[in-house]
């Protein structure tokens, strides 16, 4: 990434006052491990977790749109009180147009995180489109930014802390903790 890309994405992501999280090799490795009864289990990052909680202390608003539906899902969201969340269905652009149509923000103020072709219709419209080391090629071509660590691995902490940082809130946030 060149100096100019990296000033280009601190002005994208400076924008930003929704973050969405697609789920699956974003917030999880990817991994599905079956439990003795059939379910899905998966694994959440807490330092991802706590990144968003950050987000949200800077007054980030933050979503979750995910193809795969999954009570998991729903419970790590309710636990980092992330307010809007929508599973199920490879369609994510109808239920991102609804939010943001909701929130009355424009595209430019929305940043997404994604992995795989399904992201596409969204990565391709918000202002900061972000995708993680392990994302399809053609996610790779596509996005503004490509974070140092991958899904389910602190991809979604580092992305917190970039917009915190590009809208200066980083210091002031974390001032809370270096007492």
């Amino acid at each position: 990434m060149t100096q100019a890309d990296e000033v280009g994405n601190l002005a994208r992501a400076a924008n930003v006052r929704l973050m969405i999280f697609d789920v699956d090799g974003v917030l999880t490795d990817g991994s599905l491990h079956y439990g003795a009864d059939g379910e899905a289990l998966k694994t959440f990052n807490v330092q991802d977790g706590l990144g968003i909680k950050l987000l949200q202390e800077g007054g980030i608003r933050t979503a979750i749109i995910s193809a795969r539906r999954s009570p998991q899902v729903t419970a790590r969201a309710k636990d980092l009180g992330i307010e809007f969340v929508h599973q199920g269905g490879h369609d994510k652009l109808t239920p991102f147009n609804a939010l943001v149509a909701q929130l009355g923000l424009t595209n430019e103020q929305v940043g997404f995180i994604g992995d795989d072709v399904v992201d596409l219709p969204i990565l391709s419209r918000v202002g900061f489109a972000v995708g993680v080391p392990n994302a399809r090629p053609e996610v790779m071509t596509r996005v503004h930014h490509v974070t140092r660590h991958a899904g389910g691995q602190g991809a979604a902490r580092e992305v917190c802390e970039f917009v915190l940082r590009a809208q200066g809130l980083y210091d002031k946030i974390m001032a809370q903790f270096l007492v």
